[in-house]
């Protein structure tokens, strides 16, 4: 997907988004290893739905800085200051995996700008365990991906399938049960995760945020919210997005049986979902 982002200036640094669509504005927050190159890869069956994407790209990803306080509740910040740059006042917000956290940040402290909220396959910490975990060597080896430029590359083409399962903690054998679009759109997230040097600092960022005890009162949110995961998540978002749809006082919970962290397979029926979601704002 060739776009063209821009970068404009805000309390916290600069931050760059991009745009896409036409219609209502949409906020698609990007998860961990993307921008906003990933944020309108998630956001494009919403787009053909009759939405213009707005998406970012988060503290430390692609071009936009990393302040001394990158924290969530900062970014929802700065995604306020956006739309305050692009003169919108109020719209439905999405995140997905890591950025549920700055989604949903966003709309317990911007609630009145905030119409519909969508979490997707969120990774927060809400039992005080990471949901998440590596042996030292895996780790290790996952380290050296997020660092690493010419490793990345080579292991996306030699071993993209295990790359799918692992970092994108999806099933990788459901790539032969899905259509052609759907497997595309795999490798794509997958490939758009390049070059990995300029998004090091906010995966990183995201790797501390999501494995540790998420600081958010979800019983304070009022917001309508649409929580998605899929059983099958290799990152565990199913519990979590239970959890979550128990805490909010307005919510609607879908929880795929399969589909794993990037709902391989059910991309156009959850972008059918999220827009009756935010059209009749409520459950």
């Amino acid at each position: 997907m060739t776009q063209v982002s821009e970068l404009i200036g805000t309390p916290f640094g600069g931050l760059e988004y991009a745009a896409a669509g036409h219609g209502d504005p949409f906020l698609m927050i990007h998860g961990t290893g993307g921008g906003f190159d990933q944020g309108l890869r998630f956001g494009q069956a919403v787009m053909a739905q009759g939405f213009n994407i707005i998406a970012p790209s988060r503290f430390g990803y692609l071009r936009s800085d990393y302040p001394s306080d990158p924290s969530p509740a900062r970014q929802a910040d700065a995604l306020a200051a956006l739309l305050d740059h692009l003169g919108i006042e109020r719209l439905p917000v999405a995140g997905g995996s890591a950025g549920a956290l700055s989604a949903a940040q966003f709309a317990l402290r911007h609630p009145d700008r905030c119409s519909a909220l969508i979490l997707l396959v969120p990774a927060m910490n809400l039992t005080g365990e990471d949901p998440v975990e590596f042996t030292p060597l895996q780790r290790l080896v996952v380290n050296q991906l997020l660092t690493s430029d010419v490793w990345f590359w080579l292991l996306s083409r030699a071993t993209p399938d295990q790359l799918i399962g692992s970092l994108l903690a999806t099933d990788p054998r459901l790539l032969r049960t899905v259509s052609q679009a759907e497997r595309e759109r795999a490798r794509l997230i997958l490939h758009e995760i390049m070059p990995v040097s300029a998004r090091t600092r906010g995966m990183l960022n995201d790797g501390h945020y999501a494995g540790s005890p998420a600081d958010i009162d979800l019983n304070a949110i009022t917001t309508p919210t649409l929580i998605v995961s899929a059983e099958d998540d290799r990152f565990g978002t199913a519990g979590t997005a239970r959890i979550i749809a128990a805490r909010i006082a307005v919510a609607r919970l879908i929880i795929y049986p399969t589909g794993g962290h990037i709902w391989l397979g059910r991309n156009d029926e959850l972008a059918d979902e999220i827009a009756a979601f935010v059209r009749g704002e409520g459950v």
